[in-house]
């Protein structure tokens, strides 16, 4: 982290009422879009992000922003391909689609009247739900695998190998493994309407983000519950950093970082934290695994950065100053790019580095 970022932190002076605009703002590309931002994602060399307004926008470093209309209607949800600038995206039009930086759509499904709740992608495979029902394919194939489940769908996530499937419902989790013939079904249950859900990347932990204010995880191979709680307010970004890694996630008013090295990860272990925002929540939560900084976006707009620590020492910078809306979506590349988006419809495209002006 070097260049344009201002170094006053809300943990240096817990009084400030708000951040100033930075040397990278200043620097950036500031965009008023006029649509609420619903989520973002680094694919290839962009980063593509989704619009209440049915408009996908792939930045790329250096070039004005590319704007494809695809949706009729709001995105809901979004997800990188691998080894491709392209997304997968679903909307309340009840299309799910692959859309490409050059302004090619493919509709891959349409569910009439019901909306796609959630998309995912991993090696050789894509997914959407709607409804109760997750549709899986097979690259390259039309026809879809359908599982049931026993209430809406809250997320869907694969495996870092494409081998298993997550899908989040009411009373748990299904892991659907894909095997010689068939996917076969393994159901983690802890009472509660389970949403997002992710893969440790190591594969041997799955975790959901609760309608309580809390986050539920289970070791696979024994099913041994894992409650994450303490939250002021819900959990609606998570997101793996480090080299632990570490599972940073937002609902409080600094990014709480769970540990998942060792055999039992962040059982009977307290969390790290990082990224003080003062008295407001933090809204949105990213990083990049292998690298042990945290960017926390807050209700306010405001962006700032913490460094994981195992001495307890905290550096936090500012990266974005306060603008009145909260961050909806945060995504940084290994190219040293970062993406803001605020549920206003603002963004921010910057680059990090740089020389302090």
């Amino acid at each position: 982290m070097s260049g344009g970022v201002a170094t006053k932190s809300a943990r240096q002076n817990p009084r400030l009422k708000g951040f100033e605009e930075t040397q990278l703002e200043r620097r950036g590309l500031t965009l008023e879009t006029g649509a609420p931002v619903t989520g973002a994602v680094a694919t290839g060399t962009h980063v593509a992000a989704a619009f209440g307004d049915g408009v996908v926008r792939f930045f790329r470093a250096n070039e004005p922003p590319v704007t494809v209309e695809a949706h009729r209607g709001a995105v809901l949800c979004l997800a990188a391909e691998e080894r491709s600038s392209t997304v997968l995206t679903g909307g309340d039009d009840g299309r799910f689609l692959r859309v490409s930086p050059d302004g090619t759509i493919e509709e891959i499904a349409s569910f009439g009247t019901r909306w796609v709740d959630c998309v995912t992608a991993g090696p050789g495979f894509h997914a959407c739900s709607s409804g109760r029902t997750a549709h899986v394919w097979r690259a390259g194939e039309t026809a879809s695998k359908d599982f049931e489940h026993p209430s809406t769908v809250g997320g869907l996530a694969f495996d870092a190998g494409g081998r298993r499937l997550a899908a989040a419902h009411y009373g748990g989790a299904t892991v659907w493994e894909r095997g010689k013939h068939r996917w076969k079904a393994k159901r983690v249950v802890w009472k509660g309407s389970h949403g997002a859900v992710a893969f440790s990347p190591d594969g041997k932990y799955v975790v959901t983000a609760m309608q309580e204010n809390a986050l539920h995880g289970w070791r696979l191979r024994d099913k041994a519950d894992m409650r994450m709680s303490g939250y002021p307010a819900k959990v609606k970004s998570f997101a793996w950093v480090g080299t632990a890694p570490f599972l940073a996630t937002s609902g409080a008013d600094e990014a709480v970082c769970w540990p998942f090295d060792g055999k039992d990860g962040p059982m009977g272990r307290p969390p790290a934290t990082c990224a003080y925002g003062g008295r407001q929540l933090c809204t949105a939560v990213a990083g990049l695994i292998g690298h042990d900084w945290v960017f926390a976006g807050f209700a306010d707009g405001s962006v700032l950065a913490g460094r994981l620590s195992t001495d307890g020492e905290m550096e936090d910078l500012v990266v974005k100053g306060s603008s009145g809306s909260a961050v909806a979506a945060l995504t940084p590349t290994l190219e040293g790019w970062l993406f803001v988006g605020e549920e206003s419809g603002r963004v921010l495209w910057a680059r990090l580095g740089g020389d302090e002006a």
